[in-house]
């Protein structure tokens, strides 16, 4: 029954070991572990070596203990995609009911459950990439649902708990807001900060490795031989270039705002800029766009060791991007296409890439995403994705 568990955890990606299933076999056998909530503790601590599995470890301990169903997680994305769909409803039905091309007055008669339930038929009806059209989900066109949607911040884990057993706990969830799955929560971001700490290669090697220290002179038999690192924090720039604006980006500005206020406290030399949808010729300091502009060609005298760092679901109608005077603000005419501007950006930064909220699952289904991510490297903007930006700009 324990090695079967032990492989379902290998299975789902926890990175557990043979030696620490070892070490838990060990507990059993010297009777340390007698109960199934002693085994629940014991073989989490033994077994899972970050808090970043624990809702994971919950689910597969619920599943194999009690039977609980692993969930489905294209299940609960488009159960998630259709309660965004519902909110949008909320707020103007008019307008969602034309865009779907549904009678209006049909929809008004549904419960919210019953409207949930029709946003995941329609979403449900599509069985490839679609674009322009008003019905399926798919770039251009009216079609709001390939232009948004929101990731589930965890998986749900179905079936009957037991009264204050480890079963009851598990099923608790307590853990969800550390997985990796879904986008970046506020839980997320003392982890998230911890992996941008690590963009800090540079500066002289003027500060001691105490364990490198300590390990080289071991094997020097005992001979002093002291080993210096660079020092990790004072010569980092960093440009971030925000989308706060649009529906679609409204359920994560809050959580990307205050990841990169706690990031402003962390570097000292990091600069905030913000825009709408794509970049053009100019960047805002300010969020309402209007007080603080900054002309994308004054950045070309910047380090371009700076880490250029852009955030923003890339979706939007095809022309934002393509035409010239694309912008749907009429302030914003330069005569360039986006397309341009951010091909100026990526070549005057080459540290630089573009985090998007929207589950990478999506992508494929929005031309706009597709057509930038061949300029900038995306990832998602999760815990994973900010160690693979990471990885990818301490790369060059």
């Amino acid at each position: 029954m324990f090695i079967e568990f032990f492989y379902k955890l290998k299975e789902v990606g926890i990175p557990v070991s043979p030696t620490a299933f070892l070490t838990l076999q060990k507990a059993l056998s010297n009777g340390l572990v007698v109960t199934l909530e002693d085994f629940y503790t014991a073989s989490r601590a033994i077994l899972v070596k970050s808090e970043r599995y624990f809702d994971l470890y919950d689910q597969v301990f619920a599943h194999h203990f009690r039977g609980a169903e692993m969930p489905d997680s294209e299940g609960i994305e488009l159960d998630e995609m259709a309660r965004t769909m519902l909110e949008a409803w909320l707020k103007n039905p008019e307008e969602l009911s034309k865009l779907l091309g549904v009678d209006e007055s049909a929809l008004n008669k549904l419960t919210p459950e019953e409207l949930i339930e029709y946003f995941k038929e329609r979403l449900k009806e599509q069985t490839e990439q679609h674009h322009g059209g008003a019905k399926w989900i798919g770039t251009g066109g009216t079609s709001p649902v390939g232009h948004s949607g929101y990731h589930p911040g965890g998986m749900r884990v179905g079936g009957v708990s037991g009264n204050k057993s480890a079963v009851k706990v598990a099923m608790d969830r307590r853990y969800k807001d550390y997985s990796l799955h879904g986008p970046l929560t506020q839980a997320m971001i003392g982890e998230a900060l911890k992996r941008l700490r690590n963009m800090i290669p540079v500066g002289p090697r003027d500060q001691v490795n105490i364990d490198e220290t300590i390990y080289q002179t071991m094997k020097n038999g005992g001979e002093i031989e002291i080993i210096f690192d660079r020092r990790l924090k004072d010569r980092l720039k960093i440009i971030l270039a925000i989308d706060n604006g649009g529906w679609s980006m409204d359920p994560y500005i809050p959580v990307v705002q205050t990841l990169f206020d706690y990031a402003g406290d962390q570097f000292k030399d990091i600069k905030t800029y913000f825009f709408h949808n794509t970049i053009y010729s100019t960047l805002w300091g300010d969020p309402a766009r209007y007080k603080k502009p900054k002309k994308i060609d004054d950045l070309v005298r910047l380090d371009p060791q700076t880490r250029f760092v852009i955030i923003g679901d890339a979706s939007m109608a095809p022309y934002e991007l393509m035409a010239s005077d694309g912008s749907i603000h009429i302030e914003e005419r330069s005569g360039m296409p986006s397309i341009e501007c951010l091909n100026f950006l990526a070549k005057t930064f080459p540290h630089a890439v573009w985090l998007n909220p929207v589950p990478a699952t999506m992508w494929d289904y929005t031309r706009t995403i597709s057509a930038i991510r061949e300029i900038f490297p995306m990832f998602e903007l999760t815990i994973d994705g900010l160690e693979q930006a990471v990885t990818h700009m301490m790369a060059k």
